[in-house]
């Protein structure tokens, strides 16, 4: 626990820096400069090439000579790649098995899944269908639906691509995952998928190669077929009329949390998002483990220089060398595109004071508790391990959680600091802000202040058990504040890797 007033913020006795609460005056905690709120000031004397350690971790090297009381940023740190040491299994801690299992109102599948809302979804093989999807959703407005008070909604989700795209390649395979992975969703009662006809994404191979089958729950057609743009659009407000009341049947029953699977996330990070947020999250996550849940971290990119503190937590050689195979992918693909690694924080990242992908990805990483990591997944695939888990995605994070999405994850968190607009469907996300000056200027739009820890000096167990219990009443079908204001409708965002032709 932080006992608050404070001025700086510790987090390891090896570290030599610090990260200031507030704006620190020339003078104050021995700084001989200004140092703005959420950044970094040196405790020691750090000659140049030294490591400057943070979270016990190294976040960069000294660019130059840095004195003591100095600000440390971008303009004297300088980022390398690592080359660190990956132990396998050496930092296992599992979770104590509760005695009584918690449990919340959720949708029973006929495939044992569990949903925590009940959508019909009007999914789109490609672009060139969008418009069509997006005209029939919007036919189903709240007035229209009010007969259906199990429905929570008719969503589109369109994207830019499904054509001048290989039909062999990562791009085809992600985004056939993808709509397959929505399709099936546990909180997607049903199904209308929209096509042009002409495209490399064809629907009849989605339905052959992960055996879809058409029924009064899933449905199909092409506008070439139907002759139009308007006919389809007639067409397609008839076929979801007709599955109303098919998913409206579906009522809420008590389930095990160990249901539940959330997808990780965070946006707009700044110097407290390691600090407050995601270790709130982290404990939260190991409450859901505890219960026989899923948490799912994603975003490779934002892993990378924290991947040794997840290889030490992974439970088989198979599962840590899976995720060591990513890391290089990245890698290469970064190198290939001209890239670095160090791209990934954003002005935003920085003006909040964090520095190099080291030091975004050691904050990041705390998403994800401390119980084992028990498997490693491709983008979009379908996860089937129970407890901590990873799935590969960009750090993108609208692209990153419609692939935890599509592989079954029926909630989402999302935790930001300098404040993300960010909602997603069919799976509700909700926000933790991970400051309390920010949560005060954007409440309408977060659940949970995670700023608490600094502030009031609330502990992180505590913000995480609240985090934990606001999971349990929106799979419930408590509104997030993000699903209240509507947001979810242009956030389906699959992965685009490859050539366009």
């Amino acid at each position: 626990m932080i006992t608050a007033p404070i001025n700086t913020v510790r987090l390891s006795d090896r570290d030599n820096v610090v990260t200031a609460v507030r704006a620190l005056q020339t003078g104050e905690e021995g700084a001989i400069e200004l140092i703005p709120r959420g950044h970094k000031i040196a405790t020691a004397d750090i000659s140049k090439g030294d490591a400057v350690h943070k979270y016990a971790q190294i976040i960069g090297y000294a660019a130059v000579d840095i004195a003591k009381g100095s600000h440390v940023h971008v303009h004297n740190l300088d980022f390398r790649n690592v080359d660190q040491e990956h132990a396998f299994g050496t930092n296992m801690l599992p979770a104590t098995p509760v005695a009584k299992p918690d449990t919340f109102m959720g949708y029973k599948r006929a495939n044992g899944r569990v949903g925590t809302r009940n959508f019909i979804a009007v999914l789109t093989s490609v672009n060139c269908s969008a418009t069509a999807a997006k005209m029939i959703a919007a036919h189903f407005t709240d007035e229209k639906l009010a007969d259906y008070p199990n429905v929570d909604g008719v969503a589109a989700f369109c994207h830019g691509t499904g054509c001048a795209m290989g039909g062999d390649g990562t791009g085809f395979e992600f985004l056939q995952r993808t709509l397959w992975g929505y399709a099936k969703n546990p909180n997607v009662g049903g199904v209308l998928m929209a096509g042009l006809g002409c495209e490399m994404m064809q629907i009849d191979w989605l339905i052959e190669s992960y055996g879809l089958v058409p029924g009064p729950r899933f449905q199909s057609m092409n506008i070439q077929d139907v002759g139009g743009l308007r006919k389809t659009v007639e067409l397609g407000i008839k076929k979801v009329e007709a599955m109303l009341p098919i998913v409206n049947e579906d009522n809420r029953t008590e389930c095990p949390a160990s249901d539940l699977m959330v997808a990780l996330q965070c946006g707009g990070s700044d110097a407290w998002s390691g600090i407050t947020a995601n270790p709130a999250v982290g404990h939260a996550v190991d409450l859901l483990v505890a219960q026989g849940g899923t948490g799912v971290l994603a975003e490779t990119p934002e892993i990378y220089g924290a991947e040794h503190l997840l290889t030490a937590r992974a439970s088989s050689d198979d599962v840590a060398n899976k995720l060591l195979g990513l890391i290089d992918w990245w890698q290469e693909y970064t190198s290939i595109n001209k890239g670095s690694m160090d791209n990934n924080p954003s002005p935003g990242n920085k003006k909040g004071g964090l520095t190099t992908i080291l030091e975004k990805s050691l904050g990041a990483a705390a998403k994800g508790g401390t119980t084992p990591l028990n498997g490693v997944y491709k983008y979009a695939e379908t996860v089937t391990e129970r407890g901590f888990v990873f799935m590969d995605s960009p750090g993108y994070d609208p692209a990153s959680v419609t692939g935890q999405i599509a592989s079954g994850c029926n909630l989402v968190v999302f935790t930001t600091g300098r404040g993300s607009a960010f909602g997603s469907k069919p799976s509700p996300t909700l926000k933790v802000a991970s400051n309390t000056e920010m949560y005060t200027r954007m409440s309408e739009d977060m659940d949970v202040n995670a700023g608490r820890i600094l502030t009031e000096g609330a502990s992180v167990e505590e913000v995480g058990r609240e985090i934990y219990d606001a999971w349990l009443r929106m799979a419930s079908g408590g509104q997030s504040k993000s699903e209240a204001q509507g947001l979810g409708d242009y956030e389906f965002v699959p992965w685009n890797v490859g050539a366009v032709m």
